[in-house]
């Protein structure tokens, strides 16, 4: 099994056309339906099945596919960090994080990375933490802040605990005060109050309902489906009130009446992953030291 025949394998499965993937990787058509055919000789079986205008994975294409993406992200991982110069001058970070971590956590972090490492692309990709789990496991990220516990535990996966952040009631200024008005709301004084919710997958969603149910009442939701901006500017609005970090209502509170929760609380773990099997690039591993000192 030759390196360049997954990247042929991989472009057909994305594309379902030959033609389409031989142009994609810069190869005949014929070069590439004959590393196929030696690729399925190799392995004992059929990839695809071809059929005239349609191009479908067999079921042995399929339990290949996820394993010659991982193959191929690991050699790309390798080659940015072979590339990255000692001094750090070069090189990039992929780093998954919740969108509320992107706004309450990581502005600061991030610029202090680029003030002393401004040769290091950082590209970030928002998400709930069950979506980031599954780009660290193929490959596809060195780094991801992700909420505990996990959605679905990974042994593939090491983490380590960041912070404990509490979560706080934000509403309207010109809105009546959430529960009875006081300096803090306990979860239960939120039965009766419109919420403005965050979309399905949405860490915070799930641990908003269930703090509900578990005070004996089904939240209302006023309006559902946003994302972190969307539903601060909804609470700004008057629409209803919402659960959020303690972070995100300190940075972006302006036009917000940030009111405590009172005992017991609601508060979320964050921690820091990257796969097991493969040590961060030596980028990654400089903004995780960075995280972790914070």
């Amino acid at each position: 099994m030759q390196f360049q025949q997954l990247q042929y394998f991989v472009a057909v499965a994305e594309t379902r056309h030959f033609t389409r993937a031989a142009d994609r990787v810069h190869v005949a058509q014929p070069s590439l339906s004959q590393q196929i055919k030696a690729l399925e000789r190799e392995l004992g079986a059929d990839l695809f099945q071809r059929a005239r205008g349609n191009i479908t994975l067999t079921d042995a294409g399929e339990a290949l596919l996820p394993l010659a993406r991982r193959i191929l992200a690991d050699a790309d991982t390798a080659r940015h960090e072979v590339q990255e110069l000692v001094q750090l001058r070069g090189g990039r970070v992929r780093l998954g994080a919740t969108p509320s971590l992107c706004t309450g956590l990581l502005p600061d972090v991030l610029r202090a990375f680029h003030d002393r490492y401004p040769g290091i692309r950082l590209l970030v990709e928002e998400g709930g933490s069950h979506d980031l789990v599954r780009e660290l496991a193929r490959g596809a990220l060195d780094l991801a802040l992700v909420v505990l516990p996990l959605p679905t535990p990974s042994p593939a996966l090491t983490t380590v605990e960041l912070l404990r952040e509490d979560l706080v009631v934000v509403s309207s200024p010109e809105a009546p005060a959430p529960g009875r008005g006081g300096r803090q709301v306990r979860i239960a004084d939120l039965e009766g109050e419109r919420l403005v919710m965050f979309r399905h997958g949405y860490d915070l969603r799930e641990l908003t309902v269930a703090a509900c149910r578990s005070a004996g009442f089904e939240p209302d939701f006023a309006v559902e489906g946003g994302e972190m901006d969307a539903v601060l500017g909804f609470v700004r609005a008057g629409l209803g009130v919402a659960v959020v970090p303690r972070m995100v209502a300190t940075r972006s509170g302006h036009g917000l009446r940030v009111t405590p929760l009172g005992r017991p609380g609601l508060a979320r773990t964050i921690a820091l992953a990257h796969r097991s099997d493969v040590a961060p690039p030596r980028a990654a591993r400089e903004l995780q030291r960075m995280l972790l000192e914070r």
